[in-house]
């Protein structure tokens, strides 16, 4: 599989590290919606930052959701991500409240020349995301360096992140758009809800005519508990004086490639890779428990209407078509 995420560690386990690849998800999404160039990149930030976040699960049963709420003309943006097969890894998820303020420095931006089939990285399960825009089509200026302006798209806003754990009920964070450029926005949700000092960088780079993503990737890193000051100061000045991501990707550099890059001296392991792909789990079976579950005298309207309906999937905008014969099946099945 051609996208992935590599979990690693450096600074004697001090900082934990993930990195990613994620071109083709981030083209399916685009197929999928018909997605402008700036709301791919919008839309793209997300699912990786969602696949790496995903990539911290521990559970085939956990899911997370993210979703932005801006007052830009893109809307909103929602991202849900699972896993499957997954294996424990021997990163360390403690934090402390002391450290919170500590690393703060991101690189806004965010193909692969690395070998993802690499024996020697043990493959630890795959993260599939979903998403969607509410305004796919959205079209605004380029910023004055040509930069697509994902922060003008969405504007200011919330971004809202839920863990559906098992538990009694799902854990809920909630902070303000910091920027609406993503990267900066899951740092500073890391930095406030998760009290975890983070650095990431987030990047989709689209082709100039459209239609085309050229590469997509990006990273979180986090400080631990036990980080000196040493390990802090070191790793915010390499943050601060890296390239920028989508320019580390456009070389083709692999998300191995750039964790040696930036960790080689700091006692870089990498412990294991994911894969991770654009993956919906919508059916027909599904959307049909969906209709069973209106009332029935709207499920009675639509019969009599006697038009065929259709139901469009938000995630991956596949449409499932219910005739009025099958419309009265599941009637039928509701009322017993």
């Amino acid at each position: 599989m051609s996208d992935y995420i590599i979990r690693a560690t450096a600074a004697e386990d001090c900082i934990r590290i993930f990195a990613a690849t994620t071109r083709d998800l981030v083209q399916k999404a685009h197929d999928a919606h018909n997605t402008s160039n700036v709301a791919t990149a919008a839309l793209g930030r997300l699912l990786t930052g969602g696949a790496i976040m995903g990539s911290m699960l521990k559970n085939e049963t956990d899911v997370m959701t993210l979703q932005i709420d801006g007052a830009g003309p893109i809307k909103g943006i929602t991202v849900t991500v699972g896993v499957e097969g997954i294996k424990e890894n021997n990163l360390s998820t403690e934090t402390s409240n002391e450290e919170n303020n500590n690393l703060n420095i991101i690189n806004k931006e965010g193909n692969n020349r690395g070998n993802t089939e690499n024996p020697s990285i043990p493959v630890a399960g795959l993260v599939h995301v979903k998403g969607y825009c509410k305004n796919p089509s959205v079209e605004i200026p380029l910023k004055e360096n040509g930069k697509l302006d994902v922060g003008g798209a969405i504007g200011a806003g919330m971004l809202t992140i839920i863990k559906d754990m098992g538990l009694k009920e799902p854990f809920s964070g909630q902070t303000e758009l910091i920027s609406g450029e993503i990267a900066e926005d899951l740092t500073y949700y890391f930095a406030t809800s998760e009290q975890t000092p983070s650095a990431v960088a987030l990047g989709v780079l689209m082709a100039p005519e459209g239609g085309t993503v050229l590469c997509a990737g990006g990273f979180i890193v986090q400080l631990l508990p036990f980080a000196t000051e040493d390990v802090i100061s070191a790793l915010e000045n390499k943050i601060r004086t890296m390239e920028p991501i989508t320019d580390l990707l456009k070389k083709g550099n692999s998300p191995e490639d750039i964790l040696h890059l930036l960790f080689d001296d700091m006692g870089l392991e990498i412990n294991d890779r994911l894969d991770a792909e654009f993956k919906c789990d919508c059916s027909k079976e599904k959307v049909s428990k969906a209709i069973m579950s209106i009332e029935a005298k709207d499920i009675e309207e639509m019969i009599n209407d006697g038009k065929d309906i259709e139901v469009n999937c938000h995630f991956c905008n596949t449409s499932y078509k219910f005739t009025p014969e099958e419309l009265s099946k599941l009637l039928k099945n509701k009322n017993n």
